[in-house]
């Protein structure tokens, strides 16, 4: 991706309108998957493993709005976390 993409795709995840101010949840982070059609849902997975996350009795986890970002990214350009992506 392109620097100007990565912007965008930066704030599509900041200012997505999230229910919690710290991350997204579950079918927040499915809404924003399913404007990439083409992303590799391993990579994307894999780059959620072990992060860092709150929960929520009511909505379960909540990701923290940069580990969404750096996932996405990963799975749209099909790799890995990068080290410096890992928190």
């Amino acid at each position: 991706m392109t620097t100007a993409e990565k912007n965008i795709l930066y704030d599509l995840v900041y200012k997505y309108p999230s229910k919690h101010k710290k991350g997204l949840i579950a079918n927040e982070i499915g809404d924003l998957k399913s404007k990439f059609p083409n992303l590799n849902e391993d990579k994307f997975n894999n780059a959620l493993m072990g992060v860092t996350c709150l929960f929520s009795e009511e909505d379960g986890l909540i990701i923290y709005h940069i580990d969404v970002y750096h996932a996405l990214l990963a799975a749209i350009e099909n790799r890995e976390l990068n080290i410096y992506e890992i928190d």
